[in-house]
């Protein structure tokens, strides 16, 4: 089940700091990544469109892959349901992403040659820090991607594809 944008994320009469939030939850088999970076653009949309933060290009499609590559993996390795949830602050985007596997996921180097396995590096690249949290019945996934960081026009994760395919 995903509840509309609207009703989860704070207006413009919340309060000043208050982080935004959103939330999904997905049954077992209704998961899908395409859903999710939907999810992610109306939400950094909702924040512009109430004045809450300006999201560069290059920090919305850093964002969006490791949103894509997070939900993908819940898919993939884990029965069952799954989750994903967002919070920006004027300072972070912090994206979760919650499945019934408790496996703990780990990046594997980078392989040109190798089809797939590609995702846990790819969040990793593109954020400032992954956490993994597992519990008695799955595990949470935590990208934190530092908004502040890329306000100064440094590129926010670095580009994540020259780094898997080296010249």
């Amino acid at each position: 089940m995903v509840t509309p944008l609207r009703k989860q994320t704070a207006d413009e009469e919340d309060g000043d700091g208050a982080p935004l939030r959103y939330g999904a939850i997905w049954g077992d088999g209704a998961a899908r990544a395409a859903d999710a970076r939907q999810a992610l653009r109306a939400f950094l949309g909702h924040a512009r469109r109430i004045g809450r933060a300006v999201v560069p290009n290059t920090f919305a499609v850093d964002a969006e892959l490791a949103t894509s590559e997070m939900v993908t993996n819940a898919i993939l390795h884990a029965p069952g349901p799954c989750g994903m949830t967002l919070e920006l602050t004027d300072d972070e985007l912090t994206i979760t992403v919650w499945d019934s596997s408790t496996e703990k996921p780990a990046p594997k180097k980078a392989d040109p040659r190798r089809i797939g396995g590609h995702g846990m590096h790819l969040v990793h690249t593109v954020s400032d820090k992954v956490v993994v949290a597992l519990r008695a019945t799955g595990k949470l996934v935590t990208a934190h991607l530092s908004l502040a960081r890329n306000q100064n026009g440094t590129a926010f994760g670095g580009p994540a594809f020259p780094a898997l395919f080296p010249g």
